[in-house]
């Protein structure tokens, strides 16, 4: 079977990965085009409505606020119409939202508008993440993971290279852009994913109670690991950086289209290996080596004197995210035995917890201190997350059982 493998299934470093997993891939590079168009524009449309960093901060948060507030529900709504629904619903509501604050009149309506969207992000977000974890064993989830994450990556590494490009032309256009590629993903959502009972046998999947995830040691790491990766994506990275490469390096907001691009082209390159390391090396090691990697890049970001070295250290956290945006997935389905809306719910939450209060702090010390100030709560955050994974047991996915005194 291995030498027959396809050129597709050799690129990827894997086989076996069922027809959800690629679909998946496809939605995500479809999301993640729209979510990095806005990347370098959003933050300098909200400050040409006259506010501060906090109220720059204000727009990050109130997507990520109304994410956490609506997650707690997805776990009944997949429950209830399916994962498939629920997820090309949501894309159509953050399309339609996002449409609409392009012609927003005030900051305000900009605040509220991104809220809406909000929702949406969180009914696909869930419903994404339980069926990737529902269609595969434990030995392939760190490569489902990575291929689904490789989705969003060539996704992030062309949306901010083209919303440069727009917002040379118009701040509004990247809006415009980002809700015509949702509504493609939501199409190839319903057209292309099947249905849950088309999928598999649901019964046959184990349930493990909530209770018992929660005690989980490997359930734990990935919940603070995701609260770290939300407070400095979210709260540092995509908050401050447009506003310092524009008033501290004196460089055009197309600039940052550009840095990001390069990050994201760093991640892409990584995210493969990674998958294959987060499934035959181990989730605890991938977990550790990305947080602290990416505590110390992104300790290093206010500090660059230039767009170049500025690049270089985006790179490396890059590097970093690849690890800590596919094992702490993998061991979310591990902990939750590959099923659990709830569980997925949490984990989600997590990252936005840190999306809602990361931007309102990283504005505040950046306003009230120095950007260093602010960038370095980040990396305390990200270096605690990998301290946390330490405490993880060291057995490697799909090889061993761990026993249940081990894990708590």
């Amino acid at each position: 079977m291995r030498g027959r493998w396809s050129v597709r299934e050799r690129l990827l470093g894997s086989s076996g990965l069922p027809r959800e997993v690629y679909v998946l891939g496809l939605i995500a590079f479809c999301v993640a085009v729209g979510f990095g168009v806005l990347v370098p524009v959003l933050p300098v449309f909200a400050r040409a409505f006259g506010v501060d960093n906090f109220a720059v901060g204000a727009v990050v948060s109130a997507f990520a606020a109304m994410r956490l507030l609506t997650s707690p529900f997805c776990g009944r709504l997949i429950d209830t119409f399916g994962e498939r629904t629920v997820m090309a619903t949501g894309i159509f509501v953050v399309a339609l939202s996002s449409g609409v604050a392009g012609v927003s009149q005030s900051y305000g309506q900009l605040l509220v508008l991104r809220g809406v969207g909000g929702v949406g992000s969180a009914m696909f977000t869930v419903s994404a993440t339980t069926l990737l974890l529902t269609s595969v064993e434990t030995g392939l989830r760190g490569r489902a993971a990575g291929f689904s994450q490789a989705g969003f990556l060539l996704g992030g590494m062309a949306g901010p290279a083209i919303g440069g490009l727009l917002a040379a032309i118009s701040l509004t256009a990247p809006f415009f852009f980002y809700a015509g590629t949702l509504a493609v993903a939501g199409a190839v959502g319903l057209v292309l994913l099947r249905t849950r009972s088309e999928r598999l046998d649901t019964t046959a999947v184990p349930v493990v109670p909530f209770r018992q995830v929660l005690g989980d040691k490997r359930y734990q790491a990935a919940c603070v690991t995701n609260l770290a990766q939300g407070w400095t994506s979210f709260g540092v990275r995509s908050t401050l950086i447009p506003v310092l490469v524009v008033e501290v390096l004196d460089r055009p907001p197309s600039w940052t289209g550009i840095a990001f691009a390069c990050a994201a082209v760093a991640q892409t390159l990584a995210v493969g290996p990674v998958g294959r390391f987060v499934d035959t090396v181990g989730r605890r090691p991938a977990m550790i080596a990305g947080g602290t990697i990416a505590g110390l890049a992104i300790l290093a970001v206010p500090f660059a004197p230039t767009i170049w070295l500025l690049i270089a250290a985006l790179c490396l956290y890059g590097v970093a995210a690849a690890f800590l945006g596919t094992a702490p997935a993998a061991s979310v389905g591990d902990a939750a035995g590959g099923r659990g809306g709830t569980a997925v719910a949490v984990f989600s939450m997590c990252s936005d917890v840190g999306a809602i209060v990361g931007p309102l702090v990283a504005g505040w010390l950046a306003d009230t201190f120095s950007y260093p100030a602010a960038f370095a709560v980040g990396a305390v955050l990200l270096l605690g997350a990998a301290a946390t994974s330490a405490r993880m047991p060291p057995t490697v996915a799909g090889t061993a059982e761990v026993a249940s005194a081990d894990l708590r």
